[in-house]
């Protein structure tokens, strides 16, 4: 039996249709508070708590987190994310006044004092980044001593990948986190590997587009890799798919052989159309949810080492890897080479790729890992 509170986009409607409330006994949410960058500015100057911590502060949400958690005796209160863990933290002060202490499961979506750290490190190799650099440095400390926290008090900890895992140990040694992946559904990716009557010559990259991981990402394959395909393949096209794009990815719009879409109804499609997907990033953390997309779908997919930190794949068993603009390129030309030889290796890693997200990501595999942490902080107690 689930309750749910959780934020909605700006204008955002949770309809009564909407599957979520065929799924939750109850399902309350808030509109997610605007702050501006003047405010982040001044409360990453004066506050203790990071950036990341204070992005979804709202009275309306304490009140609902105090409301149901003392009106209601629960078993867990489960918290996604960091800028959820202060309604986590107060879910349990409210249990407990009540006469009741449930167990606080904190599933850290990314280690993202990692993310900060090397979002600084990254944009301190470019001095117009270097205002960026300081705000990240900024965060990256406070992050550090806020998710060792939020840790230490969690009864269990989840995380999408090792990788993570190994970060979070470094901040608490001896802390227990579980590493539970992002999960896929299967059915709504179909597979499309082998229908390949030829190479397209259209690479894709899809993600929230004012995330600073992904627009380091877009920049880097439009400046340093796009160019070296298109000397060989002048027809290739680049169509970066997402939502919110950030105004860093204007300068790329004059290019006629990228595209920006802005939001679509959906990414499916642009995946299944794509004749090789590409993961370029050089920041980030957590799991790549976006090569579990592709691979699902028996794409081709080209990506760098941290564009894949966290999946257990293989270079030449379900994708390709490479970390130089010369051999990121190289990849993305093998790919879309038309003949036999290239098509029959199309199919054999779209074939691959698409097993091992049946065998490992699908929600079969992944949901009784997470009903595992629950039994486990249960009888620990």
């Amino acid at each position: 039996t689930i309750d749910l509170l959780t934020f909605t986009a700006p204008g955002e409607v949770l309809t009564q249709d909407n599957p979520l409330r065929a799924l939750c006994r109850t399902v309350r949410a808030v509109e997610q508070p605007k702050r501006g960058l003047l405010r982040r500015g001044l409360d990453s100057l004066f506050k203790g708590l990071p950036d990341m911590g204070l992005r979804l502060e709202s009275s309306e949400m304490r009140g609902l987190t105090e409301a149901l958690s003392t009106e209601n005796r629960y078993d867990v209160i489960q918290t996604e994310g960091i800028e959820m863990a202060q309604y986590g933290e107060l879910a349990i002060r409210a249990s407990e006044s009540s006469g009741s202490r449930p167990m606080w499961v904190f599933d850290n979506h990314n280690c993202e004092y990692l993310l900060q750290k090397r979002n600084a490190l990254t944009d301190l190799k470019k001095p117009r980044r270097w205002i960026a650099a300081a705000y990240s440095i900024i965060q990256w400390q406070k992050l550090e001593r806020y998710e060792a926290r939020i840790c230490r008090a969690a009864d269990a900890v989840v995380a999408v990948s090792q990788a993570d895992a190994q970060a979070l140990y470094q901040l608490s040694p001896g802390l227990g986190v579980t590493v539970v992946s992002n999960g896929i559904d299967l059915d709504a990716y179909a597979y499309v590997g082998d229908d390949d009557p030829g190479p397209k010559p259209t690479l894709v990259f899809t993600g929230k587009m004012d995330y600073r991981p992904n627009i380091d990402a877009v920049l880097w394959f439009a400046h340093h890799v796009l160019p070296l395909i298109q000397e060989i393949r002048p027809e290739v096209k680049f169509q970066i798919v997402g939502m919110n794009p950030h105004q860093r990815l204007d300068e790329l719009r004059d290019n006629p052989a990228i595209e920006i879409t802005g939001l679509v109804p959906e990414t499916i499609s642009y995946i299944q159309r794509a004749g090789v997907y590409v993961i370029p990033l050089r920041v980030g953390g957590g799991t790549r949810f976006k090569a579990l997309e592709a691979m699902a779908c028996g794409k081709t997919v080209v990506t760098t080492s941290l564009g894949i930190e966290g999946i257990p794949v293989r270079h030449g068993r379900e994708l390709l890897i490479a970390d130089t603009p010369p051999a990121f390129a190289e990849a993305v030309l093998h790919l879309l080479a038309d003949d036999s030889q290239a098509r029959i290796e199309r199919q054999q890693l779209g074939r691959t790729a698409r097993t091992f997200v049946e065998e490992q990501y699908g929600w079969q595999q992944i949901v009784p890992q997470l009903e595992s942490v629950y039994q486990k902080t249960v009888q620990g107690r």
